[in-house]
């Protein structure tokens, strides 16, 4: 049965603890012992699966925390608050341009400068104070940094658009149905137009009454500073910051871009050779717990993928669509949405669905372009609400900056309500009109 599939069970355990202020981390690991208990698996055995898959996020985490110190030395430096300054200048106090403004330059992060969330330990603190004064309900400001960090990579094949729209096309020709990038692209705007309608009724609708927060010094960000004249200093830490970018895009290597910025730092007198530190230790506290997160993750993926409960659940799916086409569409992106809250990943989830919705799309007498929405959909499913899930941990990591936002209350079940609801009803209904 469905409902005692163990995958099922672990997400739901996970889901109620995150609810109830658990922390993050532990519940992941308690959700990943339950899921590999209740599949048969020995409580040691479960552990140490999950402590051998943890590898499968070593580059995230090593990632998260080097650009942790680089956003503290960038933030020491002082660049990071006369951005601030000039985007409110920009802004002129009106709320709603402040929100969209960060939408956008979120979406950039994705193709145009694909540094995906390294720029929000950056920017977003140091914008703050900024939000403060606006009144600005910060689950809006959720809302739209992660639709900037999923929507281009669903829709444009542009940076991690290309990689996520190749995986989908990969992955249908390995499964017997020939598909090009182009047939992908033609039909992801769909599930796109859902994620906008999301994004518009958080920041117009839901979270459009003023919110307030305390002000509340934060480590690395100099208030008192008002000089905006860009000075050696500031020029040196946007070196740095374009060093990790051109790095990342020459090697491929988020972890090498960030070391190599660091060093240009030093090397151009930025930030003292004394003072690393302080880096380090501020790049742990800043982001450290993201990297942890995320390697907890990949092994709660492990867990899941050893104790075969994904294929499971996918093939008792299978028995119950039937010849309908809409249960079909329903139950497989109902499922998508749970193993993607599971493993913290879409990319990661695509491969393990498009083997079963392939040929399930074909028995049921699907297009194959909507055989392509549906996988494309269920494995975008759950990224946005996942507590695993890097499109919701980098948000909080800057907008927590000052202890004032909580991870699931107002980053998860904000993102998930605003996006997953829209992600299934404009795939279901694509998926039967394709």
């Amino acid at each position: 049965m469905v409902l005692f599939n163990p995958v099922v069970i672990s997400i739901a355990v996970m889901i109620i603890l995150c609810l109830l202020k658990c922390n993050v981390l532990l519940s992941i690991l308690i959700s990943a012992i339950v899921a590999g208990v209740c599949s048969g698996m020995p409580i040691a055995d479960a552990m140490s699966t999950l402590v051998s898959g943890m590898g499968g996020n070593a580059e995230t985490a090593l990632s998260y925390i080097l650009l942790g110190a680089l956003a503290i030395a960038v933030s020491k430096t002082g660049l990071a608050s006369i951005l601030a300054r000039k985007i409110s200048k920009v802004v002129k106090g009106k709320k709603l341009t402040l929100i969209l403004l960060i939408a956008f330059i979120s979406c950039f992060s994705q193709n145009l400068i694909p540094v995906h969330i390294a720029f929000i330990p950056i920017l977003i603190p140091s914008l703050l104070k900024l939000m403060n004064k606006l009144k600005i309900d910060r689950r809006a400001v959720a809302c739209a940094l992660t639709f900037g960090l999923k929507t281009p990579y669903i829709a444009i094949p542009v940076g991690f658009g290309l990689i996520f729209q190749n995986i989908i096309r990969d992955q249908m020709i390995a499964n017997g149905i020939d598909t090009t990038t182009n047939m992908v692209t033609s039909v992801m705007w769909i599930p796109a137009i859902g994620m906008i309608l999301g994004l518009l009724i958080a920041v117009f609708i839901t979270y459009r009454k003023p919110r307030n927060y305390k002000d509340v010094a934060i480590d690395g960000i100099d208030e008192n500073e008002i000089d905006e004249k860009m000075t050696k200093r500031h020029w040196c830490a946007l070196l740095g910051a374009a060093t990790a970018f051109f790095v990342q895009i020459k090697t491929g290597s988020l972890p090498l871009g960030g070391l190599c910025a660091i060093i240009v730092l030093f090397l151009t007198g930025a930030i003292k050779f004394n003072e690393v530190d302080d880096l380090l230790d501020g790049g742990v506290k800043m982001m450290g717990l993201i990297g942890f997160i995320m390697l907890v993750a990949a092994g709660y993926g492990s867990v899941l993928r050893e104790t075969g409960s994904v294929e499971a659940l996918v093939a008792s799916v299978t028995g119950i669509v039937g010849d309908s086409k809409l249960i079909g569409s329903i139950l497989m992106l109902l499922v998508g949405l749970l193993v993607t809250m599971g493993i913290g990943s879409s990319f990661g989830t695509l491969p393990i669905i498009a083997a079963i919705y392939c040929p399930l799309g074909l028995s049921l007498g699907f297009s194959p372009q909507a055989i392509i929405l549906l996988v494309g959909v269920a494995g975008a499913l759950g990224d946005a609400g996942s507590p695993a899930s890097d499109s919701t941990l980098g948000p909080t990591a800057g907008l927590n900056a000052d202890k004032q936002h909580d991870h699931i209350w107002d980053t998860c079940v904000p993102t998930f309500l605003h996006y997953n609801i829209p992600l299934l009803i404009f795939g279901i209904i694509g998926s039967m009109m394709l």
